[in-house]
């Protein structure tokens, strides 16, 4: 049994393949042309052909490989060939437009006319075929090809060789070029009684992306090499933002620029504090600042916090008490340390903004900046186990007052949230239907059929800008992007949360009632979420935004 198979070569030609067909009919008619000859090699480029002992009755049997292409026409090689076969006029037919398949038919002298039997077709073949030739033609293609890629030829010693990874280990090629897939699985199942030794050169020599080739050969690991890149990109991603930090005078627009794709741990807290105006751009000027914010919050906790038990203020403090421990993650919140801070914080905050005063959801909005801000004095791989025990009593003080101040400029652009009947999350609700409506008016219909009201859900997200909806680690993820974007939480929040709703389409539709469709828009299963997932959202929002933002009134209707 001979089996011959290698990457961008086909002996196609050789074998049965009448040149002038190709040199006349390529390209023209190619549908009827597969119709007329469905028992057939197709020849398509890019991968081999397949030449088996037998198909049973003692048959001779060309099997297809799909992607195939023609070797190229060498004289002095087969010269050989050419005496041995049929005399072929030389002149090739003048291409022109052919209109029908009867007119095709007529003007081309084809090898594979329908009235011929498949058996006297191989047997012309047969005849026809000098094996020496096809022999030398093929192991000097081998050979060739393995010089170039560097790997050793059929010839060489049985030691170099590696033996091939099975077929369902094989990394997937680029999605553009599928035919390389059925190529290789092909070639498997076509020479079930090759040998490993055999099969290692000519597996090796497919058209596999680099790094797929590297795979094969047993030296190295995908997801190695994934993480490796991974790691230099993020190497130097860091490299650029301590640049830019390190400068006198910081631009703060290259810093929003890249900081929204994503702030590494390392730069967080000095950027966020940067992004959210709480420190200044120069560098000389930070220090006092930060000494002077500082001391400046301490004078409010010492003047306003012991009349938290005052009757004007003791129903705010008590619901302060009662809201925190409903907080998460509670491995943070239940840290008798962390309940202090955050009762001071809320607390200093709802005395010194009597227009809105405290509102639950508000409690939500401290966690992610005393997360970011401890995490640069303590090493924790889970934001959601971070514990404060170890950390000095005076960098705790000031990690307060840093969270208080950061907490208050985010505040600061979506008061209304908070003052008398929440009229900015009233309207930002308003938004979110008209934009989904405009977006997916499927979804949108769907909810309405099933009198699913948008503010029986999405009330939660403006309230606490999605936190109860993902993991603490991707609402970080979340916000240094918001940070970047102007207005990125009273107005690019308006497009993730329409994203987010969009983004669970298939589960929505597949919901017919209205206490699952409920009970699924308030529990949706984002507990594995990580970067990857909200930098996703984070694009299709943009992608929203950009189409709408600058013309509000495309999804009103």
């Amino acid at each position: 049994m001979v089996c011959i198979r290698f990457n961008g070569i086909s002996l196609a030609a050789v074998l049965k393949t009448d040149w002038r067909l190709w040199e006349s009919g390529q390209g023209q008619k190619q549908g009827d042309q597969e119709a007329r000859v469905p028992q057939h090699p197709v020849v398509t480029g890019g991968g081999g052909l397949h030449l088996s002992g037998s198909c049973g009755g003692g048959k001779k049997c060309i099997q297809h490989v799909y992607g195939a292409q023609h070797p190229p026409f060498d004289p002095l090689l087969h010269g050989t060939l050419l005496r041995s076969t049929a005399k072929m006029p030389t002149t090739p037919v003048k291409a022109k437009r052919v209109s029908t398949f009867q007119e095709f038919e007529s003007n081309t002298s084809d090898a594979w006319d329908a009235g011929e039997d498949d058996d006297e077709l191989l047997a012309m073949a047969a005849e026809s075929l000098n094996s020496e030739v096809v022999m030398e033609t093929a192991n000097r293609v081998l050979r060739n090809h393995s010089q170039r890629q560097g790997r050793p030829t059929l010839q060489e010693g049985p030691g170099l060789q590696q033996k091939p990874r099975p077929e369902a280990e094989l990394p997937s090629p680029p999605s553009g070029d599928l035919r390389l897939v059925k190529s290789v699985s092909e070639s498997h199942t076509s020479c079930p009684a090759e040998s490993a030794s055999d099969a290692a050169p000519l597996q090796r020599s497919q058209s596999l992306p680099h790094s797929a080739t590297v795979t094969l050969g047993g030296t190295s690991d995908p997801s190695t090499l994934s993480s490796s890149a991974l790691s230099e990109r993020e190497a130097s991603r860091l490299d650029k933002f301590k640049q830019l930090l390190a400068g006198p005078n910081t631009d703060l627009e290259e810093l929003r620029r890249l900081s929204w794709s994503g702030i590494p741990k390392p730069v967080r807290p000095m950027t966020w504090k940067l992004l959210s105006g709480y420190l200044p751009a120069n560098v000389d000027r930070r220090p006092a600042t930060l000494q002077r914010k500082q001391k400046e919050y301490f004078a409010f906790i010492e003047h306003y916090y012991d009349s938290r038990n005052d009757e004007v203020h003791q129903d705010t403090y008590r619901q302060i008490h009662i809201d925190i421990p409903r907080m998460s993650p509670e491995a943070l919140i239940l840290q008798p340390k962390v309940t202090e801070i955050f009762e001071r914080i809320l607390f200093i905050w709802a005395i010194r903004h009597p227009a809105s005063g405290y509102v639950q959801g508000i409690n939500d909005l401290v966690t992610p900046f005393f997360v970011v801000f401890i995490c640069e004095y303590i090493e924790a791989e889970e934001v959601d186990t971070v514990d404060v025990s170890g950390v000095p009593a005076e960098v705790l003080r000031n990690i307060e007052a840093d969270t208080y101040w950061c907490m208050s400029k985010l505040l600061d652009g979506i008061q209304d949230n908070y003052t008398f009947a929440q009229p900015g999350i009233q309207m930002k609700v308003k938004m979110l239907e008209e934009l989904v409506s405009r977006i997916d008016e499927q979804v949108h219909r769907h909810l309405d059929q099933h009198e699913v009201r948008y503010l029986q859900f999405a009330f939660r997200w403006m309230n606490n800008l999605l936190m109860r909806e993902v993991p603490l680690r991707c609402t970080i993820r979340l916000w240094d992007t918001y940070q970047s974007e102007p207005d990125g939480f009273s107005h690019f929040h308006l497009y993730v949360c329409a994203a987010f709703l969009v983004r669970w389409r298939k589960e929505i539709l597949e919901e017919k009632d209205f206490q699952e469709l409920l009970l699924f828009l308030q529990n949706l299963p984002t507990a594995h979420w990580d970067d990857e997932d909200i930098s996703l959202l984070l694009a299709e929002a943009y992608r929203l935004k950009f189409a709408f933002a600058d013309a509000p009134n495309h999804y009103k209707k």
